[in-house]
């Protein structure tokens, strides 16, 4: 019997990836997709939230949403707005997997509030060459768009360009391949696992004081279609 697993969703290439590793997995079943989301954007990537729902169809698994009061709140209305979400969900869940990559503490955070309420953590990324999983993302063929980028890291030049060989040879060597200290967050359009894809019509570049937002409009294309 595969276990019942639902991913933390944030739109982006590790979320994908770590789908698309779950979805060929011999140990677990997708059952769903879950986000937060801040004024109908998810924090970071700066994707609105219709937009989670196109993906969501694409891949015709249910979506979760989980609002929360601003960007940073407490630990305890973080852990308790999820497990609350999830719980109350009609999905029967297993497990809870993440996109994490880096060893810094933060599988043990995820399992302090999601074991307590019975459910596996996940991590299929963990532990892994950035490097490694930056082809990985490539060579499978799924489609990312940067959109946002921090400007303590990288110039705004990076902002709306795709993730790509040249995305990544472009990059300082100070910059994480996979953008996993911040300096960049993703957008994916096509992956294996979409019965379709979405198109993008970029518009402007928004600057704040620290981020810089690639803006869009997104269109669901279905496979017929290309």
């Amino acid at each position: 019997m595969k276990k019942n697993v639902i991913i933390s969703w944030s739109s982006g290439k590790d979320s994908t990836l770590t789908l698309e590793r779950l979805v060929e997995s011999d140990e677990y079943h997708v059952v769903g997709l879950y986000t937060t989301f801040v004024r109908d954007e998810v924090p970071f990537q700066a994707t609105p939230i219709e937009v989670l729902d196109l993906q969501s169809e694409l891949l015709g698994l249910p979506l979760i949403k989980i609002e929360l009061p601003e960007v940073f709140p407490s630990n305890e209305i973080y852990q308790s707005s999820i497990v609350n979400a999830l719980q109350k969900s009609d999905l029967r869940i297993d497990a809870v997997a993440f996109g994490d990559m880096f060893r810094n503490g933060i599988a043990e955070y995820r399992k302090s509030y999601i074991e307590p309420a019975g459910w596996e953590c996940v991590f299929p990324l963990m532990g892994q060459s950035s490097t490694d999983l930056a082809m990985e993302i490539i060579q499978r063929g799924i489609q990312t768009l940067v959109v946002t980028v921090d400007g303590q890291s990288l110039t705004k030049r990076y902002c709306g360009q795709w993730y790509d060989r040249a995305f990544l040879e472009s990059l300082p060597e100070s910059a994480d391949p996979c953008g996993e200290n911040g300096e960049f967050h993703t957008l994916v359009t096509e992956t294996a696992s979409f019965n379709g894809k979405i198109a993008l019509t970029l518009t402007h570049i928004e600057t704040g004081e620290r981020f810089s937002y690639q803006r869009y409009i997104a269109k669901r294309l279905p496979k017929e279609s290309f």
